[in-house]
């Protein structure tokens, strides 16, 4: 019996000394795992996403003693993500030379529908070309592949499989993953602020900050990611039926999107070894609706601060655990930690906290999902009450990632994406603090030496006059401005630091002075 030795990401995979590798989609490995023993399988490991398939398939080909694989597609998630599915095509249909959405040459695993292939996924997988086209065809040849919806049939066809004696079927080769470096710049470590009107033009800047200032680190699973800690993205203005940009550079349509929000939104039956959603924690997974209670609480009480939902098991919770566990005990723990719901002048706004967040995969998809959340929470409390007789409006959306990265194999694809789209995304800004208009008094007397007004006005159409600043000295005029406006975002400080310039041009020649 030989033990498969994984090549990367080997925390998360499970080795044994079989000949069945086990591929469990979104259901957690320990669900299988702990049914069977090390010598009934090879491996049993997670498969999340498409980009997934390529790591899979290099640790096969360095371990030709594995001859079966069982896959298991028994979630909502594994539908959404599309991985086992796009697998499996590899396996039945092949691959094609092609290159990435992003233009770097690839194999591409083209999952156009097709009548007999009993598949609905349609979408595109990648594998390294540097992997040989001939060894890829003898690994689809040589491995028995066995599909499986359901746990228990995925447990049985294991022990069917590791009744055949079998010999590997080739020598091992392991192929060098490519490494990407990572340009990095100074930056603050801890606390980090990006606000934008759209889920859309927000991650375009989410992604900017973090490859240019996140720190790299390993992710615990063999590889590694660019990390912030503590990001909060605000986002003030996602219209109703959500913005997609022409063309669509997120990671996510409509149509994923329609799939994905039930999984924010409803309840799920509890299956154990079936992977939880948010929605079944929020719903069910305590023994109570946390969405309906929050909403009652603000029908209630429009004002309170304790409209609070919580999706984090602390443990005791024997109806979903035999042992009473804690997620601290379980490596498919929550992501999403915390939501909090809040009205405030007549606005419902809604912050949510994720302990770990992919942002280049994963984080367009969860705001939308929470901002459904949000609209369906203003909703059912217009529905059912008024508000000092008038409707709730939506307020903005807050996301706070505890840990927001960007996994190592997303490096280019992020790199493309800020290349082609951070510029536009990035020119206008709203900063909530208001504005500023800049005028310049030139001299009318002798031995009036005039001075530059910079009046400062709310944001929104009324531009309310607010605060003003007088004075002849460029640098004093601006260490006052900065020290009365904390919060202003950096793009306007160098924009009224560029005008403040300007104007102290124009007071010292005496020309006159327009604000651009």
């Amino acid at each position: 019996m030989k033990q498969y030795a994984p090549i990367s990401e080997n925390n998360e995979i499970l080795c044994g000394t079989g000949n069945t590798a086990i591929v469990t989609g979104w259901t957690p490995v320990e669900a299988i795992a702990r049914h069977l023993e090390p010598h009934e399988y090879a491996a049993v490991g997670s498969l999340y996403s498409i980009r997934g398939i390529d790591l899979l398939v290099r640790n096969l080909l360095a371990n030709p003693h594995t001859r079966f694989a069982v896959t298991l597609d028994a979630t909502r998630a594994d539908k959404n993500s599309g991985a086992i599915e796009c697998l499996l095509w590899f396996v039945k249909y092949g691959f094609v030379e092609g290159v990435t959405e992003f233009g770097n040459p690839a194999w591409v695993i083209d999952c156009n529908w097709q009548p007999d292939s009993g598949l609905t996924f349609q979408g595109k997988g990648y594998i390294d070309n540097q992997i040989p086209k001939e060894v890829l065809n003898n690994l689809r040849k040589n491995i028995s592949w066995i599909v499986t919806d359901k746990v228990q049939d995925c447990i049985n066809e294991v022990r069917a499989a590791n009744k055949t004696k079998s010999q590997p079927w080739g020598e091992p080769k392991i192929y060098p993953i490519p490494e990407v470096e990572a340009k990095l710049f100074p930056g603050q470590k801890y606390g980090h602020r990006i606000e934008g009107k759209t889920i859309a033009e927000t991650w375009v800047k989410i992604i900017h900050r973090i490859k240019t200032t996140g720190t790299l680190r390993p992710t615990g699973y063999g590889g590694q990611w660019q990390e912030l800690i503590d990001l909060m993205a605000v986002i003030t203005d996602e219209p109703e039926e959500f913005y997609f940009p022409e063309p669509n550079y997120l990671p996510i349509d409509r149509t994923f999107l329609e799939q994905y929000k039930p999984q924010i939104l409803e309840d799920a039956p509890y299956v154990e070894g079936v992977k939880y959603t948010y929605g079944q924690r929020m719903r069910s997974w305590f023994g109570r609706d946390q969405i309906e209670e929050v909403i009652v609480k603000l029908i209630k009480e429009i004002d309170a601060a304790s409209a609070v939902i919580n999706l984090w098991d602390a443990g005791g919770n024997t109806a979903r655990r035999a042992d009473g566990s804690s997620d601290h005990h379980h490596s498919g723990s929550p992501c999403l930690n915390h939501v909090w719901v809040r009205v405030a002048n007549g606005e419902l706004s809604l912050t949510a906290v994720f302990r770990s967040n992919d942002m280049f995969a994963a984080w367009p998809a969860n705001a939308m999902g929470l901002r459904a959340l949000q609209q369906y929470i203003c909703s059912e409390i217009n529905d059912r009450e008024s508000y000092c007789g008038q409707r709730l409006v939506l307020g903005p959306l807050i996301i706070i990632s505890e840990s927001a990265h960007i996994y190592g194999n997303c490096f280019d694809f992020a790199g493309l994406l800020i290349a082609q789209h951070y510029d536009r995304n990035s020119k206008e800004f709203n900063d909530p603090i208001g504005n500023f208009v800049i005028s310049v008094r030139h001299r009318d007397i002798p031995r009036d030496k005039g001075e530059i007004r910079v009046d400062r006005i709310s944001p929104g159409p009324d531009g309310e006059l607010v605060q003003s600043f007088f004075g002849t000295k460029l640098r004093e005029l601006v260490d006052r401005i900065i020290s009365e406006c904390p919060g202003i975002e950096p793009s306007h400080s160098a924009y009224l630091g560029i005008e403040l310039m300007r104007a102290s041009i124009c007071l010292i020649s005496g020309e006159k002075y327009v604000q651009k």
